[in-house]
């Protein structure tokens, strides 16, 4: 009966969309606070104010600052992943990495301009790089995302990746160029994820003639942004 055990708990739907809106407001406390006074200068307890919330919500949605810090990092990884796995089964695998990565950009650069300014995303980007601890976590979760990819190519192919080694080398090759490309964009203060898409699809683009013998018949790229 209506009203027989006391007030009906919120919808499912809305209790969602009210836990997406906390989760949001804190990567965005938490970044705008990063990048104004730094990684270590930062406290959690500081990122629970700033989000009007208290510190048991905040680890209710994060194990730790680090974790808050490179959110919207390990989103952008996380729908390139699912990219890569809504790739054609037809596509050659760097061909489906090339795809999956620019059309991964498409969503990513909305989703990460609804959470956050794209220059505060830019000038996170840039303290990560620079932050040893973050870069550090960074890189352990890059690792596992390439492992991830590698798995993912090799399921494609119908490879084995612990006896077959091209699908772990084809990944590291593509992922040490899209570091050079986060790199090359983190460095220009007017990037936005148009210029990032684009350097993207012009660095990809030079891994076969990268391998060449004779670079010489070859031209370069551009790097501006």
């Amino acid at each position: 009966m209506e009203g027989a055990t006391g007030d009906a708990a919120p919808p499912s739907g809305l209790r969602e969309r009210k836990k997406a809106r906390t989760r949001d407001a804190l990567i965005r406390s938490a970044l705008e606070l990063i990048a104004h006074k730094g990684y270590e200068g930062t406290t959690v307890d500081e990122i629970a104010a700033a989000a009007d919330v208290s510190q048991r919500t905040f680890f209710r949605y994060f194990a730790n600052k680090e974790e808050v810090a490179l959110a919207v990092q390990n989103m952008v990884e996380a729908q390139f992943l699912a990219a890569l796995r809504a790739r054609p089964a037809g596509e050659p695998p760097l061909t489906a990495l090339r795809n999956a990565a620019l059309a991964s950009w498409d969503g990513v650069g909305e989703a990460v301009t609804a959470l956050v300014p794209i220059d505060l995303h830019v000038r996170v980007y840039r303290m990560i790089e620079s932050t040893p601890q973050l870069l550090a976590a960074h890189l352990r979760r890059l690792a596992e995302l390439e492992e991830g990819l590698a798995e993912e190519i090799g399921r494609r192919e119908g490879l084995d990746v612990r006896t077959d080694p091209r699908p772990r080398i084809l990944v590291a090759a593509f992922s040490g160029v899209m570091r050079v490309t986060g790199k090359v964009w983190g460095e220009n203060l007017d990037g936005d994820m148009a210029s990032l898409r684009r350097i993207t699809s012009e660095y990809l683009d030079q891994i076969g003639p990268a391998l060449a013998e004779e670079w010489s018949k070859y031209g370069g790229v551009d790097q501006k942004a």
